[in-house]
């Protein structure tokens, strides 16, 4: 029988790893089937707009013998296109993941359907982008005063995306929630993050792999025009098929939420002392818990 994942307790930087890798293993076709359902369309805007951008600055730059590409050629409207495409892409990641998991808790630890997925990615997906542009600039701006504000701010607005979602807060009290949960356990925290971070990148890295040896056989054959477009549709569909180790670091963002909210609060413990003895709890699994 598999193990109950519970979000809703105390969790150490071992468990928080665990916990994490132990749930996307039990729901890998769900959180999978969910990722590429609702961020399917943003993947492959984000694919087709990097890579007419990419064609455009080496055409551009092929056309210029001693100058090279200028500014408004690389920063041109197609620019603009595929950050606003990758802009999109992170923030259906962040609220497809951050609302299955919302769902999973409230089922019951039962995985949820897309189409339960859908009713709150349609509801919280704009709150999450406008606010994540306002989290972006006060992190900018943390970070070019001095480096040590922008390392202090990140922990928390790490997990502000999940306290928004999770809590169905708006962006005033996610705000300050989440200031407020990391204060007494910035390090731990930080820790975790910077951990999860590096399981991330390298599972990245191997999806990356092969348009790294691609580009060195690019290099080596003289950079034929053909073949570096080649190289960056490649790279392009490579870096955005990669985003779905985000999963990986949206779950253990909400494994660092509940543990922080425990520690502060105790609100899963308390729950599970309401439910003790109740002889109405149901005791029926779900079929996949077999």
């Amino acid at each position: 029988m598999k193990e109950n994942i519970e979000f809703k307790q105390i969790r150490d930087f071992e468990g928080v790893i665990s916990g994490t890798l132990l749930f996307i293993k039990q729901n890998i076709k769900a959180l999978l089937k969910t990722f590429f359902s609702l961020c399917g369309v943003f993947i492959l805007g984000g694919v087709l707009s990097s890579v007419f951008m990419q064609w455009h600055i080496l055409d551009s730059s092929s056309g210029y013998a001693y100058g090279g590409s200028t500014l408004s050629n690389i920063f041109g409207w197609r620019y603009w296109f595929a950050t606003l495409f990758s802009i999109l892409n992170y923030t259906a990641m962040c609220v497809s993941i951050l609302s299955f998991i919302s769902l999973y808790i409230a089922k019951g630890n039962v995985a949820p359907t897309v189409e339960e997925v859908w009713s709150y990615f349609k509801y919280y997906f704009f709150r999450v982008f406008w606010s994540g542009f306002l989290i972006y600039i006060l992190w900018i701006i943390c970070t070019v005063l001095c480096l040590i504000p922008g390392i202090y701010v990140t922990p928390a607005f790490s997990i502000f995306f999940a306290v928004m979602v999770l809590e169905n807060a708006d962006f005033g009290n996610a705000f300050s929630r989440s200031f407020a949960l990391v204060k007494q356990n910035w390090w731990l925290t930080f820790a975790t993050l910077l951990v999860i971070g590096i399981i991330t990148a390298v599972c990245m890295s191997v999806v990356y792999a092969p348009s790294y040896i691609l580009m060195m056989v690019s290099t080596f054959s003289g950079s034929d025009l053909q073949l570096l477009k080649g190289y960056h549709v490649f790279t392009s569909i490579s870096i955005y098929i990669a985003q779905v180790f985000a999963i990986i670091p949206l779950v253990a963002i909400a494994f660092i939420y509940f543990s922080l909210a425990e520690r502060k609060e105790s609100q899963g413990l308390m729950e599970r002392i309401e439910e003790f003895g109740n002889t109405q709890a149901s005791v029926v699994h779900p079929d996949e818990d077999y």
